[in-house]
């Protein structure tokens, strides 16, 4: 009106509405109509592209894509081909699709000796070493039963090496891997408290299967990011278990324990894939939403049934399957934030991609507004998923959730297991993949999983196994969400006070 009314015409019109100021208030200003809110590309997600790749990434040739070997740096470079394909922009290091970060592995040496009498005992494979250590020893054993106060009162254990059968009862918060663990740890540590100078644990029939399954992981040593606490070599005494056949010869009587570990340790190359979709906001595509996922297993070990490939089509191929659609649906309609994909390395070695990631990203960290993980996504029952993040102590964002709950009800409409989620899960599920190490820095965090089963970590986790219409739900959920949060105004509130139970 100010440059309207500084013409001649402008003043007229000015005194012909001062004379009718009834009329003038009579007319109303259009009513602005809000930004129609961008379509959604959910129909570029499709289930051949994902039963295709999980079948290219977890088929034999990659021979499980072991973290810190060749077979996942093959496995990666296949990803970013796929992902320069679809489209788009790298995010890594020097213009590239990599983040490289070393792992250090700390294993005992192959002259490392140990025996029981006559019975030469090769190390992780006829008795299991629990931690790599500097270590020599030779003592004479005593058997003592489970270790009770009565049966040790019996025994002299002073400078004495010190065999236990394994007992107790497990607690209902947790698993048997863990409370054999804690339980071998305590027992131990009273034992060489009380003079002991060593102590060797005989599985019982529940700690068969662990001793069985743990061997080829021991084998392999301790793996961490340098620096880490549990690469350091330590010179203590070993935790050593025997398997279960083992009860009748080590109750032999006048029997030596010799122990004779060394330690060797070496570096070796891991990898992040990092890529994104720039947002189309001008302010917003400056914040990130993280979808994650990773790329590695478990690698060629002991075979099962003759087979000793273990291909991790679940785990954690299905993940790999998903960011790549989810990619393609982002390709085809960005949103207004930018939508930034990372394939962490080394995660079975213990998180140490993603806890490499979040300690050092390639974006601003402050710039991170959700992490949004896939792990494991296609197997059990076909209407039934879980939202890892969703219950305190773990939920770290109300805001989040309410948001992957209601992508649910629009999408998939999954029925939610939460008992998973449970600080009392006997499994600890949480804790056990990428999401967690951008939790504990308090970025809003959750994670899409339809939970273990029996192929867990073992040859028979093949494609041909997989539910690919699951698979296909799950990514579109996990698609919907990240969607809903790339093109709000405001990012996930993070939840205050928030704070993990361990």
């Amino acid at each position: 009106m100010n440059s309207i009314v500084r013409t001649t015409t402008g003043w007229l019109l000015a005194g012909m509405l001062a004379a009718a100021p009834f009329a003038a208030s009579a007319q109303k200003k259009p009513t602005a109509k809000p930004a129609a809110k961008p379509a959604n590309a959910e129909s570029a997600i499709r289930e051949a592209d994902i039963k295709r790749d999980l079948y290219a990434l977890a088929g034999d040739h990659y021979r499980g894509r072991e973290g810190g070997t060749l077979d996942e740096l093959k496995a990666s470079v296949w990803l970013a081909d796929q992902i320069r394909a679809i489209g788009l922009q790298p995010a890594g290091d020097d213009g590239t699709y990599f983040q490289w970060f070393h792992l250090q592995r700390t294993r005992l040496t192959k002259a490392s000796k140990l025996s029981i009498g006559t019975h030469q005992l090769k190390p992780n494979a006829d008795a299991l070493v629990f931690a790599p250590t500097n270590y020599a020893v030779t003592a004479p054993l005593v058997y003592v039963g489970t270790g009770t106060a009565a049966e040790l009162a019996k025994v002299d254990i002073k400078g004495k090496a010190v065999a236990v059968l394994f007992s107790g009862t497990v607690p209902a918060d947790l698993s048997f891997r863990r409370f054999l663990t804690l339980t071998m740890n305590t027992k131990s540590a009273e034992l060489l408290k009380a003079g002991a100078a060593a102590v060797v644990f005989v599985a019982d029939a529940r700690a068969q299967a662990i001793y069985e399954h743990w061997g080829h992981i021991y084998e392999r040593g301790r793996y961490g990011l340098p620096g880490d606490p549990n690469t350091k070599v330590v010179d203590t005494p070993p935790l050593l278990l025997l398997p279960e056949s083992a009860k009748d010869w080590v109750q032999q009587a006048g029997q030596q324990l010799v122990v004779d570990l060394k330690v060797e340790s070496f570096l070796y190359p891991s990898v992040n894939i990092v890529a994104t979709v720039p947002g189309t906001d001008a302010q917003l595509r400056k914040e990130n939403v993280l979808f994650s996922t990773h790329q590695d297993h478990d690698g060629v070990r002991a075979p099962v049934a003759g087979d000793s490939i273990y291909n991790g089509a679940d785990d954690n191929a299905t993940g790999c399957a998903a960011l790549l659609a989810i990619m393609r649906a982002f390709k085809k309609q960005p949103a207004r934030r930018t939508a930034l994909f990372v394939f962490h390395g080394a995660e079975e070695r213990g998180l140490l991609g993603s806890r490499y990631y979040s300690a050092k990203p390639t974006v601003p960290p402050s710039s991170i507004v959700a992490v949004l993980n896939a792990e494991m996504m296609g197997r059990n029952a076909p209407d039934s998923a879980a939202l890892l993040g969703s219950i305190a102590p773990h939920l770290n964002s109300s805001d989040l959730v309410k948001t992957a709950l209601a992508a649910n009800q629009a999408g998939p409409k999954f029925k939610l297991d939460t008992e998973w989620d449970k600080a009392t899960h006997p499994e600890g599920w949480y804790f056990r993949s990428d999401h967690l190490p951008y939790a504990r820095l308090g970025i809003p965090a959750v994670m899409y999983t339809s939970v273990l089963h029996v192929d867990y970590h073992t040859p028979r986790d093949e494609p041909s196994r997989i539910d690919y219409p699951k698979l296909t739900r799950m990514t579109q959920w996990m698609y919907l969400t990240g969607w809903a949060v790339a093109n709000r105004t405001a990012p996930p509130a993070r939840e205050p006070g928030f704070k993990l139970e361990r």
